[in-house]
């Protein structure tokens, strides 16, 4: 009985390898020779797909703290903002200490002659016209005649005399010049007659002002109980840059 099995696996053996080498094939395993020559590198292959994104890397130790830039270019400027809303009333203020009354400056005259004044007057005298009627700053003196000015400024003057007896001629002065000069012929009429002049000054302070005889035969300046001769001025306007100043 293993006779005959041997005998069958010899057959089946010939019958197999029979078919192959009618083939022309030689099994790998009954033929092994030496290793071939390396072949050519093959052809370089398409590019692959991208990998996946790889993990986050641990956190870096702080660097070195950098040099400071230049600055930069300055830019334009923004629009204006929106109105803001009304703060809220601030506390009231301490009470201010009384302050001065403001007034306008003053200057105003007016005297007269008496009726006792001696007359005639000579060449250059000036005429004191010694009863005065109006003089609240002072800056007439009755004794001299003579205004002095205070408050610069353009001032008026005015002569106005009666003429009775004598013909009458005099100067409106201003420091020694003569500024106007009037006349009035008297004919031996039997009543008196008057002369009346007036003239603009701008004077400083310490400008004076009076009347002045002009000829000493012509001093027919007269005055009664019934008529006067009068010398009087006021301050047209002040200098001053304010109108009013402190009293």
């Amino acid at each position: 009985m293993a006779t005959s099995s041997f005998i069958y696996v010899l057959l089946m053996l010939h019958v197999c390898l029979s078919g192959q080498l009618d083939d022309n094939k030689i099994p790998s395993s009954l033929c092994v020779g030496q290793p071939g020559i390396p072949g050519s590198p093959g052809v370089h292959g398409s590019p692959g797909q991208p990998g996946r994104d790889g993990r986050d890397g641990r956190d870096a130790a702080p660097g070195e703290k950098g040099e400071k830039g230049d600055s930069g270019d300055k830019g334009d400027t923004g629009q204006r903002g929106l109105t803001g809303d009304r703060g809220d009333p601030g506390e009231k203020g301490e009470r201010g200490q009384p302050g001065e009354c403001a007034v306008a400056p003053k200057s105003a005259f007016s005297a007269k002659l008496s009726e006792d004044l001696t007359l005639p007057l000579s060449v250059g005298d000036a005429v004191r016209f010694d009863k005065i009627t109006l003089n609240e700053q002072g800056d007439y003196n009755a004794e001299t005649g003579r205004f002095t000015c205070k408050v610069p400024g353009v001032y008026y003057f005015a002569v106005h005399a009666t003429v009775y007896r004598s013909s009458l001629q005099f100067d409106l002065m201003k420091n020694g010049h003569a500024v106007a000069s009037y006349f009035q012929f008297y004919g031996n009429w039997p009543k008196p007659v008057s002369l009346t002049g007036g003239s603009l000054l701008h004077l400083v302070p310490g400008d004076q002002v009076w009347v002045q005889m002009a000829l000493g035969k012509y001093n027919g300046f007269y005055t009664s109980s019934k008529t006067d001769s009068t010398f009087s001025g006021f301050l047209v306007y002040s200098d001053w840059k304010h109108s009013a100043v402190f009293a």
